[in-house]
């Protein structure tokens, strides 16, 4: 019976990663800061063990006897600058590493689009094609903290697999979503309760989101294919949805139907640059969270291309928008009920 340690598994990643092993007869075990908290929200067959990806002993320790390690855990969201991504994203994967390394196992990290960076990843649709993993890599902004740390932390990965040290592979999702999503679903709720919803392009843009139960899918068979070794896959692409249409599901769910308020992409560019320039100066620094780019997200198609996970991988996503868009919905708001 093959035995995987999963960091980051009450994520929204990791969570699903963790329901899809068990369903297919994987034993479980989950490393966790706080074990009492995660045994309340694992599954009761996940042995929870303690320790921090930051710490290097208690994940070697927690990986003893397992023959893959998925590695979830990271901040996509946080204060204190490029340190705290560096801290987690970086040094925790290199302790992934170490520790798959000492273990004999295989290692799966979960990274992102991210590494393609905010603007260039629709140079390829500019020119007729999509952003795949042959797609050159542009350098990122200093202050693109998040997408430095997950190329560097990628990077870091795939170089132990070519020296050797361990059999690893990585996968890249654009935005995630799903139950227990902490990020993306309870932002766009709180969008959707405004009922008034700035529309570009006519709502018609192809969404960049893909569910969590199809990138767990994509996780497991991307470390179960040897031929993954030392590649990287985009799972970016598992079904089409616009914007309108996943504005329209997440509404319904929430009884809360957007009013869609058309705005030109050149007035929402002009006016996000002239926020961000005012918020700054007041030393609005978490406003930049929000940036031009968020602009691209909603106005532009999906640019990238998940063809190589589904032609090497056979990857075949289950859960369609349809269901999994009001589905998500839903369980954000019975978990803000309770």
């Amino acid at each position: 019976m093959s035995i995987a340690l999963v960091t980051g598994a009450t994520g929204l990643v990791g969570s699903h990663i963790v329901d899809l092993l068990l369903d297919q007869g994987w034993t479980v075990r989950a490393l966790a800061r706080q074990p009492t908290v995660a045994r309340d929200e694992l599954p009761p067959r996940v042995e929870v063990v303690q320790g921090d990806v930051l710490d290097e002993h208690s994940f070697v320790r927690a990986a003893a006897g397992c023959h893959t390690v998925f590695h979830s855990a990271a901040d996509v969201i946080t204060r204190g600058g490029w340190e705290a991504y560096r801290a987690t994203n970086i040094d925790g994967t290199r302790n992934a590493v170490a520790a798959a390394e000492r273990a004999g196992a295989r290692l799966l990290q979960v990274s992102s689009v991210a590494v393609y960076g905010s603007a260039s990843r629709y140079d390829a649709a500019g020119a007729g094609g999509r952003t795949d993993e042959f797609t050159p890599m542009a350098p990122l902004s200093e202050r693109a903290y998040y997408g430095r740390s997950k190329r560097e932390s990628e990077q870091l990965v795939l170089d132990a697999h070519r020296q050797g040290r361990v059999w690893a592979a990585a996968v890249r999702p654009c935005v995630v979503y799903g139950r227990r999503d902490r990020q993306f679903v309870p932002r766009m709720a709180r969008v959707l309760r405004r009922r008034l919803l700035p529309l570009l392009n006519g709502g018609r843009s192809v969404f960049g989101v893909v569910h969590a139960a199809n990138v767990a899918s994509g996780c497991i068979l991307a470390a179960t294919t040897d031929a993954a070794g030392g590649n990287a896959y985009n799972l970016a692409n598992d079904f089409d949805i616009t914007v309108r249409r996943f504005f329209e599901l997440a509404g319904e769910a929430l009884d809360a139907r957007p009013l869609f308020v058309p705005v030109p992409v050149g007035v929402a560019r002009v006016a996000l640059r002239s926020a961000k320039r005012v918020m700054r100066a007041l030393g609005g620094e978490r406003f930049n969270l929000v940036s031009v780019s968020t602009v691209d997200f909603i106005a532009e198609d999906n640019p990238f291309s998940s063809d190589r996970a589904k032609r090497e991988l056979g990857w075949r996503p289950t859960v369609r928008h349809e269901d999994g868009v009001p589905d998500a919905f839903r369980w954000w708001a019975a978990a803000r009920a309770g």
